[in-house]
């Protein structure tokens, strides 16, 4: 067979890191044949030249990439999100026809995506929206993946997805069908707050150990080696080692200690907490390592705050470092288990206002090998739904409900140190109190109630009577009257 006679089941159009490397995984597969192209020739030859045993099918035209892939065609678009999204799928729209799929594997607003699958729709092709995680070594040896879309088009997707997906211990793939449109990059965006809270639970809790014992970042990579292996192990956890470990060739110092304390961000995370914001759903542990990437890359307010009055950290040190550092450990575990528990509320709501049939437990299957927030307790989550899918809160389960029952007082007395010591822990504190104002008999909204109605009649329920109530706040004397919302 000739190289123009081939026919490919896959192709991949954007060939930077992540394209190049999810083309060769997908080459790397019995059964898939793959087209690539790029909108430069030189970096689709370069590919081709560098990996001739992939036997990737090259095109230099949208025209020859379509002619090349068998039908129903199937295209994975690895470009950047945005503009250069849209003018890939214009290109590709015009030389696809019905029945063929598009696939958007970037890291895509979701809203964007169900923008771009309602308009796509009424050629006749398929657009499926696709999260894709684990960087570039995911890409190359195994992602999770996340696919919205038709079920049609999963029927073809489907197994070329689950041949590249990364697998858990017990073998499955690390890949399910979302849900329709959106589905998949909302699930994604999750993912990805999710992952900027647990990097910054674990950031305060390096912090805190170091200002708090004078261990070094390598002694401290050992206290998260010894954590890798109990119900924190992690990827996370596990790199964070690694990163304490290296030393900068240059200065011989330990790099995280020569690295510019100013954390960058994609805009993921932000999504994450501006829908949540949208849907109703407090996720105060994700807003604040958001919060905190963003005052880390604040140098001049930094610099001219540095001298305002508070408790030196440098004066405080625990009375048994060992005990503090367990402290910290079960502070972490709680944090990281609000996080997750207040991301899988996001979900719930995305999944209740955009009408997906999202199942939560095979969300934290996929998550289970190949993400970057891969962890051993996510097989606790699958768990936690599969016994009770109408589940109120993943905090409620009987297994976390224990497992932070038993961390609590390690939490507070954490936090409590932090405070004392003027280091800050944004994520530790809010985490927690979020865990508190959740578990309150009463809270003192009934004040923001009053205060609403006083400044504009917004109205306010009681809990002694039906309806809704209106005060006429006037001098030392007020009038209950049962009135309409609108009042």
């Amino acid at each position: 067979m000739t190289e123009q006679s081939q026919k490919a089941n896959i192709g991949v159009v954007g060939l930077a890191v992540m394209g190049s490397n999810l083309a060769r995984n997908l080459a790397s597969r019995e059964g898939n044949t793959v087209a690539v192209f790029n909108r430069t020739w030189e970096r689709t030859e370069a590919l081709i030249t560098e990996h001739p045993e992939a036997g990737f099918i090259p095109a230099k035209s949208y025209e020859e990439f379509a002619a090349s892939l068998s039908t129903p065609r199937t295209a994975i678009i690895m470009v950047q999100a945005g503009r250069g999204t849209d003018a890939v799928i214009d290109e590709l729209t015009k030389v696809f026809e019905p029945g063929d799929i598009i696939v958007d594997g970037g890291n895509a607003n979701f809203h964007d995506t169900i923008r771009r699958e309602q308009a796509i729709r009424e050629t006749g092709i398929h657009f499926v929206g696709t999260g894709i995680s684990g960087g570039e070594e995911g890409a190359l040896n195994g992602p999770s993946i996340m696919p919205g879309g038709s079920d049609e088009a999963y029927e073809t997707l489907g197994p070329i997805l689950e041949s590249i997906a990364a697998r858990a211990d017990d073998g499955a793939p690390c890949v399910t069908h979302v849900g329709t449109d959106g589905a998949g990059h909302f699930v994604k965006m999750v993912h990805n707050g999710i992952e900027y809270a647990d990097m910054q639970l674990i950031a305060e809790a390096y912090d805190l150990i170091r200002r708090g014992t004078g261990k070094t970042p390598a002694e401290i990579a050992d206290v998260f080696d010894e954590w890798n292996k109990g119900d924190l192990e992690s990827y996370l956890i596990e790199i964070t080692a690694q990163v304490l470990r290296q030393t900068d060739a240059s200065t011989g110092q330990p790099l995280v200690d020569v690295i510019l304390d100013q954390a960058g961000a994609k805009g993921t995370g932000a999504w994450t907490v501006q829908n949540a914001l949208d849907l109703g759903v407090p996720v105060s542990g994700i807003a604040e390592a958001v919060f905190a990437r963003s005052l880390s890359s604040k140098p001049e307010q930094r610099q001219a705050a540095s001298d305002l009055p508070g408790p030196d950290s440098e004066d405080w040190k625990p009375s048994d470092p060992d005990a503090f550092i367990e402290d910290v450990r079960q502070a972490l575990y709680a944090s990281k288990i609000i996080a997750y528990s207040q991301g899988f509320d996001e979900i719930i709501a995305g999944a209740r206002q955009f009408g997906w049939d999202i199942k939560k437990g095979e969300i934290a299957k996929i998550w289970r090998a190949g993400c970057i927030i891969r962890a051993r307790f996510l097989s606790r989550i699958t768990e936690a739904y599969e016994q009770d899918p109408d589940l109120v809160a993943l905090v409620l389960a009987p297994y976390f409900r224990d497992a932070v029952a038993g961390a609590q007082g390690a939490w507070r007395r954490i936090v409590v140190s932090a405070a004392e010591a003027g280091i800050p822990s944004p994520a530790f504190s809010s985490s927690l109190a979020y865990y508190d104002g959740l578990r309150a008999k009463r809270l003192p909204a009934s004040l923001v109630q009053a205060q609403r109605d006083f400044f504009g009649a917004h109205t306010y329920k009681r809990v002694d009577k039906e309806g809704t109530f209106h005060t006429l706040w006037s001098g030392d004397r007020s009038e209950i009257e049962t009135e309409p919302s609108w009042h």
